[in-house]
């Protein structure tokens, strides 16, 4: 046994080999261990609490901590076996880069669930659609920013010179600025979007082909929620190239309606039809009462065309007063023995002698 265990292999022997493979897999076994009494009792012991913050911080910390344990168990490990210096200074190394990138990443866990519990309910609650626009742009910046504290001290950490680095970019940055430009070009169009506020957050737009309510709007892309229920992610840069149109910022909904009548209709029974299409503008309080628009617009191959155009209030329900004026066209004119006509051919023959 004893000759065995000092068998060397690459410098090592097999009993340093052995130990350090317990480390490797006691990592392993601790991280299960304590995943399990995390998610069994301390979570069970929390969840009694009346406070959420408590809960916030525990879902935040135990998946950053357990894949800590389980790196640490491979840094001890390492750390059994004779290396070079060289190989033992990088081992150090990559443990302070990875415990940093783990503590960042509890961090940011910790500040997104704080913002989702508390911030974002009173931003809710809030009349103004103007903070629901700002809470995603702010809340991204803040991740970006913790990010880059975060990657910039550990390389820093890893015995990177970081002020090099920077300055390095300026001799890349057109390659970079060239690679990224659509990248860029979405963050400079999220920028505008903010700044010009041409729509916000649960206004109905439409663009390229969509229409719907803006769910988000983000530094890179912008979500939205279309009338047939899918959510569509738009790169901000398409709000600089297209037109957007805010159906929300409309202040009424213009119809325009096509009315055929019958070509025995009178002259008289015209005018009294449109009479009838002005008095049911004035009658109903949701179409705008200033402009009634009816007029003889055409003789037509089978009818007697009338022009109905209305306006329905804002706060009415689009679909349902469409609906109601058509009903009442429909009532009203036959009461008054007004027919429509449908597409009809009258063919006249001429008897010869």
């Amino acid at each position: 046994m004893k000759e065995l265990t000092s068998v060397l292999i690459y410098n090592n022997t097999l009993l340093q080999w052995l130990i350090a493979l317990a480390f490797f897999v006691g990592g392993f076994i601790v991280a299960k261990l304590v995943f399990i009494i995390l998610k069994k009792i301390v979570r069970g012991v929390v969840a009694k609490s009346n406070s959420n913050l408590d809960d916030i911080v525990f879902n935040s910390l135990h998946r950053p901590l357990i894949i800590g344990i389980v790196f640490f168990g491979f840094y001890l490990g390492i750390n059994q076996l004779t290396i070079s210096e060289s190989f033992e200074e990088w081992n150090n190394k990559l443990y302070h880069v990875i415990a940093i990138l783990a503590i960042t990443w509890f961090i940011v866990r910790l500040i997104k669930a704080i913002i989702d519990e508390y911030i974002k309910s009173l931003v809710l609650k809030s009349d103004s659609t103007f903070d629901d626009q700002l809470m995603p742009v702010v809340k991204q910046l803040i991740f970006i920013a913790l990010w880059s504290m975060g990657i910039i001290i550990a390389l820093n950490q890893a015995g990177y010179n970081v002020s090099a680095l920077v300055a390095g970019l300026g001799i890349g940055g057109l390659a970079f600025a060239l690679a990224a430009k659509d990248y860029i070009e979405n963050i400079f169009g999220g920028i505008s979007v903010f700044t010009d506020k041409p729509f916000m957050v649960k206004d109905r737009i439409r663009i390229d082909g969509f229409d719907g309510t803006v769910e988000e709007i983000g530094i890179r892309r912008s979500r939205i929620r279309t009338l047939s229920g899918t959510l569509v992610t738009i790169p901000n840069a398409k709000f600089i190239h297209n037109s957007v149109e805010n159906i929300a910022l409309e202040r009424t909904r213009k119809i325009v309606l096509q009315l055929g009548l019958t070509y025995d209709t009178s002259a008289v029974k015209m005018e009294e039809g449109m009479q009838i299409l002005k008095d049911i503008i004035m009658d109903n309080q949701k179409l705008v009462t200033d402009e009634p628009v009816v007029f003889f617009s055409a003789f037509g191959d089978f009818s007697l065309g009338i022009t109905f155009i209305y306006y329905i209030r804002k706060e009415a329900d689009i679909a349902t007063t469409q609906s109601v004026i058509n009903l009442e066209i429909l009532k009203r004119f036959e009461t008054v023995g007004l027919e429509f006509a449908f597409p009809t051919q009258t063919v006249h023959m001429v008897k010869e002698n």
